[in-house]
């Protein structure tokens, strides 16, 4: 893989954690960062004595991630990867938010987002250095959702990919995952059951989507095999939902 050392936000769990492993495996250093303390503290554990630094951080926070990008810019100065994987999905119809709430959701899934990559592309554009950004989007961006709010802020990840691309071309690529009902993830646990049957019902493909097929997509994301895409969307998703 030409970039070596990758920050992955919401490392503590699903997609996020299995990315963690995929990449250590493939001998990159990784920073990733949760507001889950426990649970990067027990996937720390797991990858002991390998290339990881774990950071407790609320992407929500423009504060909390500008002091992550300054301590991950001044102990690993050499990053040129970035996964905004960190999301909040509360499986709620839009009349069910209150403010607040809204505000949240937004602040994690696209302005989190929104922060990181202004401060990851201000670090490599000046030096014109090569980098890759991967985003995680969903199909509730694409085709909507029973949770509006989600739906809304994924669709904003697929925009913010393809606007980014632009802005930050021909140095950083930028792309977007779309998973479908992955499994096994706090997500899939919040899904109404009307809305998870009918997940499982549109996808084409038997078998499960785990955690660690997403994280196979972000990974070739990263890597030179996928050197001629910026500003695309790779569907992870059984085929559910034709589009």
């Amino acid at each position: 893989m030409s970039v070596d050392t990758v920050i992955v936000t919401g490392g503590a769990s699903g997609v996020g954690r299995a990315l963690v492993g995929r990449l250590l495996d493939a001998d990159m250093t990784v920073i990733t960062c949760d507001i889950d303390e426990p649970g990067l503290k027990s996937l720390a554990d797991e990858h002991r004595g390998r290339p990881l630094d774990t950071h407790v951080t609320d992407v929500a926070s423009h504060e909390e991630c500008d002091a992550f990008m300054d301590r991950v810019l001044a102990a690993h100065p050499g990053v040129n990867g970035l996964v905004n994987n960190a999301g909040l999905y509360l499986g709620r119809p839009v009349q069910d938010y209150d403010d607040a709430t809204i505000e949240r959701v937004i602040a994690v899934n696209i302005k989190g987002p929104v922060w990181l990559s202004r401060r990851f592309a201000a670090h490599l554009l000046p030096a014109e250095r090569r980098g890759t950004i991967v985003n995680l989007a969903s199909v509730a961006g694409e085709v909507g959702s029973s949770d509006a709010l989600y739906g809304t802020v994924k669709a904003g990840v697929i925009g913010l990919t393809k606007s980014n691309a632009m802005n930050f071309a021909p140095y950083i690529r930028v792309n977007v995952v779309s998973p479908g009902l992955i499994v096994n993830t706090a997500i899939a646990d919040r899904i109404p059951d009307y809305r998870y049957a009918e997940y499982k019902r549109q996808e084409q493909l038997d078998g499960d989507i785990l955690p660690e097929y997403v994280a196979d997509v972000c990974a070739y994301l990263l890597s030179d095999r996928s050197r001629t895409l910026t500003g695309a969307l790779l569907r992870a998703d059984n085929g559910s939902y034709p589009r």
